[in-house]
C-alpha cells in the first residue's frame, strides 16, 4: 500500500540519500475507537493491527548516487544514540546530481499508482474510472507541483485527490458509468465488493485507510476532515456492516487480507509518468487557452457595446394614430357613351387636330 513515510524523502532539494528511521515499537498506539465515554455501551476496541510488525527503514537515493547502506530497525531504537556511520550516511555527496521535477513525480508516481489504482477500484468498484481518478489526481499533482513537493506527505496528498474523484458522487450522470461493470470471477470477491460498494462514501474511505492502507486512527481522521471518535465510529459501524454479510473477516487482519486479494484480482494497469504528464500539461494548456479566448471574447464585447451604445437620451417616436370621420373614396365605375365619345375624341384630335398647332380665332 501507499505510504507516506517512503515517499516524502523524494523531494530533499539536492536528491541526496536520505534515511528515516521507524518509530519504537512502543510509539505506536492502540486506539480504543469505541472510546469508553463516547462508544456507549457494547462499543468494540478498535486496535491498529499494524502496530505488531514495525515498519521497515527505507532509503531513497538518485541512480547515480554511491550506495549506502541503511541501518538496520533493531540497531536504531527511537531513544538510542546514533551510530557513527549513520551520521555520514547522511551527509550531503558531492557526487550526487539533483533531482529534477519530472523525475521526482516520476517516482512518486511509480511507488504510488499501482498501489491506488486498487485501492480507488475498491472504492468505486469500476476499472476504468479507478484508472481515470489516478490520473486526474497526479495530473493535479503535476500542476500543483510546487506545492506538492514541499508538502510533508505527497503520497497522502494525491490519495486524497484520487480518492475525492472516485467517490465524486457526479459520476453516476455520465453516459459511461450508468451501467455496472462485470464482477469480479470468484464469488467470496463479489461477495466482498458488494459490501463495500453498499457502505456510505465516507464509511467505506475510513475502511480502506485504516484497514486496507494502514494507516492509523489520527491520521485516518485528518485525511478524512473528520474527527477521530467521528472516524472511530464510522470504522465500527462500516466493520460491523461487513461482519453481518461476511462472518468470516470479523478478525482485521483477515479483512485486510481480503482486501489486498480482491484488489490484486482486477487486471489493472496505470499509464506511465510521462503518458501522465504530457497529458496534464496539455489539458492546462487547453484550459489556459479557452480561459484566454473567453476573455478575450468578453472584452470585444464589452467594447463592441461601448462604442455602439447610445450616448444621450433620444425620445421615442411616438405611433401613428388613424384618422377617423374621413369618407372612403369610391372606386371609379363604368364609362357611359358621352365619356367614351368624349376620350375618343380627345385621342383622335391631340396628335392628329389642327388645334393643337394652329389653334383656330374666332
Amino acid at each position: 500500500m501507499c505510504r507516506s513515510i517512503y515517499v516524502y524523502v523524494l523531494f530533499r532539494a539536492k536528491g541526496y540519500p536520505v534515511t528515516r528511521r521507524p518509530a519504537a515499537a512502543h510509539g505506536r498506539r492502540t486506539r480504543d475507537a469505541g472510546i469508553a465515554g463516547q462508544g456507549g455501551k457494547g462499543a468494540e476496541k478498535v486496535t491498529n493491527t499494524q502496530e505488531t510488525t514495525p515498519r521497515r527503514q527505507v532509503t531513497v537515493r538518485p541512480t547515480k548516487a554511491r550506495p549506502t547502506k541503511a541501518l538496520p530497525t533493531a540497531a536504531c531504537p527511537a531513544n538510542s544514540p546514533e551510530p557513527a556511520g549513520a551520521e555520514s550516511a547522511s551527509e550531503p555527496d558531492p557526487s550526487t546530481t539533483p533531482l529534477t521535477p519530472a523525475q521526482a513525480f516520476d517516482a512518486l508516481y511509480a511507488f504510488c499508482a499501482p498501489a491506488l489504482v486498487r485501492q480507488t477500484y475498491l472504492l468505486s468498484g469500476r476499472r476504468e474510472l479507478a484508472r481515470e481518478s489516478v490520473e486526474q489526481a497526479f495530473q493535479l499533482a503535476w500542476q500543483r507541483w510546487p506545492e506538492v513537493a514541499v508538502d510533508p506527505d505527497p503520497a497522502g496528498w494525491v490519495r486524497a485527490a484520487a480518492y475525492e474523484y472516485a467517490l465524486s458522487p457526479w459520476h453516476r450522470f455520465r453516459p459511461r458509468y450508468r451501467h455496472p461493470e462485470p464482477p469480479p470471477a470468484e464469488a467470496p470477491d463479489r461477495a466482498l465488493l458488494d459490501v463495500l460498494l453498499t457502505l456510505p462514501a465516507p464509511y467505506r474511505r475510513t475502511l480502506l485507510l485504516y484497514d486496507g492502507v494502514g494507516l492509523d486512527l489520527p491520521e485516518t481522521a485528518a485525511e478524512t476532515e473528520a474527527s477521530t471518535p467521528a472516524a472511530a465510529h464510522r470504522l465500527l459501524h462500516a466493520r460491523e456492516a461487513v461482519t453481518a454479510r461476511l462472518p468470516e473477516l470479523a478478525s482485521p487482519g483477515a479483512l485486510h487480507r481480503r482486501l489486498a486479494e480482491v484488489a490484486s484480482t482486477a487486471r489493472l494497469r496505470a499509464p506511465k509518468p510521462p503518458t501522465v504528464r504530457l497529458g496534464g500539461e496539455r489539458r492546462a494548456r487547453f484550459w489556459t487557452r479557452a480561459a484566454i479566448a473567453f476573455t478575450v471574447a468578453i472584452i470585444g464585447a464589452t467594447a463592441l457595446t461601448a462604442r455602439t451604445a447610445p450616448t444621450r437620451y433620444e425620445p421615442p417616436v411616438p405611433p401613428g394614430e388613424t384618422v377617423r370621420g374621413v369618407p372612403p373614396r369610391a372606386a371609379p365605375g363604368a364609362l357611359s357613351d358621352v365619356q367614351l365619345k368624349l376620350r375618343a375624341k380627345l385621342r383622335s384630335e391631340t396628335q392628329n387636330g389642327p388645334d393643337r398647332l394652329l389653334p383656330r380665332a374666332e
